[in-house]
């Protein structure tokens, strides 16, 4: 039976930071589970997670585990962790982290597969418990602060009014590529998104 993949969006738990900039990969997965129909349960790892079969009933292409970690940013490895260890997958190929990025414009998606964490407190957490950086990313951006602001306020900042049809666009976008990485594999898919980009 092939290895089915685990994709992971992080954030803060509770309202407080729902609609935060530090929590698109929550938001991603929250539109995963609506828009297929599946729902979030908590699970014994302390997330919420839900089993998305893409395609027609009987007739699966490719089913995949969807799962919102509940700790906080910086404890997002541990988690992630024992997730991984769960659903017996290697990170390497099967694990897909969604979360927020500095370094690319607003609303802007790139798929990424290792690399270093450039300063995001979740994948540092994720790479330490993991021992490995090997493991792909789908990176929402969401732009510099003002030279004034610091990095840390502005991530945990709630996304402004002016943004919110761009951001749901952005959210659908980004659970788009996601079923397409599932379903074509990781290289057809990042070639797919950098074409809908340029």
């Amino acid at each position: 039976m092939q290895e089915s993949w685990l994709v992971i969006g992080l954030g803060n738990p509770g309202e407080k930071y729902a609609y935060t900039r530090h929590n698109a990969g929550h938001l991603v997965i929250k539109e995963l589970a609506e828009s297929q129909g599946v729902q979030l349960r908590r699970h014994k790892s302390g997330c919420q997670v839900a089993t998305v079969h893409l395609g027609y009933p009987g007739s699966e292409i490719s089913t995949f585990n969807i799962a919102a970690l509940d700790s906080y940013m910086n404890t997002s490895g541990i988690p992630t962790a024992k997730l991984v260890k769960f659903f017996n997958i290697d990170p390497a190929s099967k694990l897909l982290i969604i979360h927020d990025e500095l370094d690319l414009p607003a609303h802007e998606l790139r798929l990424k597969r290792g690399g270093g964490e450039g300063g995001h407190n979740g994948l540092r957490s994720i790479s330490q418990s993991l021992g490995t950086k090997d493991y792909a990313r789908l990176r929402i951006g969401i732009g510099r602060p003002h030279p004034r602001q610091d990095p840390a306020d502005y991530v945990l900042s709630p996304f402004g009014r002016a943004e919110k049809a761009l951001l749901e666009e952005t959210v659908i976008n980004a659970a788009n590529a996601v079923t397409d990485v599932v379903s074509l594999g990781f290289t057809q898919a990042q070639q797919r998104l950098n074409s809908q980009k340029s």
